[in-house]
């Protein structure tokens, strides 16, 4: 089979590493791709806005499937554009990728059917937005409604913060997709990830991980990307899977369907456990980065078929096995980050993989021949371990082998999981 992958971050490199293990593999090309990539795929230089230019050069490799990565493309309607071109392709249409395209799209659709969120209003212009926040008091979340690159998203302990939070949006600070803003309760327990295929009609349950938003040690500072994961998250015991399923996930793919917008490829619900059970705080229509990496080294299946059963209605006939081990991965970024930072700083070294542990590319070029970090968010150091704090170990360990005067990482990734092992 003659893979196409498009994206170029910590996300698509732990797919492309997963697909060309695949005995179905004959070609795998990636686009834009980045230097850790370029190991496992030949490199394009595709504009991935550029949906002719894509269908193109799909056509004239004979690619058979399409793998899209990254949010943006689905949001602008590339899968659309693939799939029309006859061409196989990996991600939701357009009209679906509104589940993250839009935060007021999604707290709409949870409201239609029943699905548990929190409170919430849309809002077109700060004066009303923040008459509802004087009205609610903090703790309360103002999320751009749009595609923010994950920075969009302020949980505001005092309603300071929160209008505070309001005027950046309005003002421009992300761009477009702060042109709406929606605020919604603040839902109090334990944030962690689910993700599921689905093919429109079934659904096929993945994994579980926790991510870490908060760029300081302890979660503090402002949110960004995500600073690192792990998988599984003990807080979603398998009763609390079976209720995400039937209470969350289900509904979605029912609801989707009805309204028109049919969902095919993967769920990424971030989740809230409150004393109530699962909430759901948002979606995301592609896999998590950093979530992504740690998945993709406990899966023990073959991606590649799991991936073009989604995308071709069948995916009731495959399954998903994945390994007892614990997964962790740390992001290693850039210093000022999520701020301004310096760009194409060198990275001087990288350790080899091992069984255990390897280091993603994230945000990385090859300039005049040396490794420089070109992104906030540069390296994904991802170990197993019989535990978490096993895996945790590892990844550090590991860590501390890169050399990167201008990196830095949260050292506390996988601390919830860490004190429950020790309790």
């Amino acid at each position: 089979m003659k893979v196409l992958l498009i994206g170029s971050g910590g996300r698509e490199h732990a797919l492309a590493w997963k697909i060309a293990q695949s005995p179905l593999i004959d070609e795998l090309y990636a686009a834009p791709g980045n230097p850790g990539i370029a190991e496992h795929a030949t490199l394009v230089s595709l504009d991935v806005e550029d949906h002719a230019a894509v269908i193109a050069f799909a056509k004239e490799k004979a690619i058979d499937f399409v793998v899209i990565g990254p949010e943006a493309p689905l949001v602008a309607g590339l899968a659309d554009d693939l799939r029309a071109a006859g061409i196989a392709t990996f991600g939701p249409s357009k009209a679906a990728a509104q589940l993250e395209g839009s935060k007021g799209f999604t707290k709409d659709l949870c409201a239609r059917y029943d699905i548990p969120t929190g409170a919430y209003q849309r809002f077109k212009s700060a004066e009303p937005a923040k008459d509802y926040v004087r009205a609610q008091g903090a703790p309360i979340v103002i999320k751009a409604d749009g595609l923010a690159a994950g920075k969009g998203v302020t949980v505001a302990m005092t309603e300071a913060e929160a209008l505070a939070a309001i005027d950046d949006c309005f003002d421009g600070a992300f761009g477009a997709a702060g042109a709406e803003v929606v605020v919604e309760a603040f839902l109090d327990g334990e944030e962690a990830s689910f993700f599921c295929l689905s093919d429109g009609k079934t659904a096929l349950a993945l994994a579980t991980a926790q991510d870490h938003k908060r760029v300081g040690d302890g979660d503090t500072g402002p949110n960004t990307g995500g600073m690192g994961a792990y998988s599984p998250a003990p807080v979603m015991t398998p009763a609390m899977v079976e209720r995400t399923m039937k209470e969350i996930i289900e509904p979605t793919i029912a609801g989707m369907a009805k309204d028109g917008n049919p969902f095919s490829g993967v769920f990424f619900a971030g989740l809230m456990i409150t004393a109530k059970g699962p909430e759901l705080i948002e979606y995301n229509v592609r896999f998590g980065d950093p979530e992504c990496q740690v998945l993709m080294m406990r899966l023990k299946s073959d991606l590649l078929p799991i991936l073009y059963a989604t995308a071709t209605g069948t995916l009731d006939k495959v399954e998903a096995e994945w390994r007892d081990d614990a997964a962790l991965t740390v992001v290693l970024a850039s210093r000022g980050y999520p701020g301004a930072y310096d760009k194409n700083t060198p990275i001087a070294h990288i350790p080899d993989a091992s069984e255990e542990a390897k280091v993603f590319h994230a945000g990385t070029a090859l300039k005049d021949g040396k490794l420089v970090a070109t992104g906030g968010r540069v390296l994904n150091v991802t170990a197993f371990g019989k535990t978490v704090t096993e895996a945790q170990a590892r990844a550090y360990a590991l860590l501390d082998k890169v050399e990167w005067e201008n990196g830095f990482c949260r050292r506390d990734i996988g601390w919830q999981a860490v004190a429950r092992e020790k309790a």
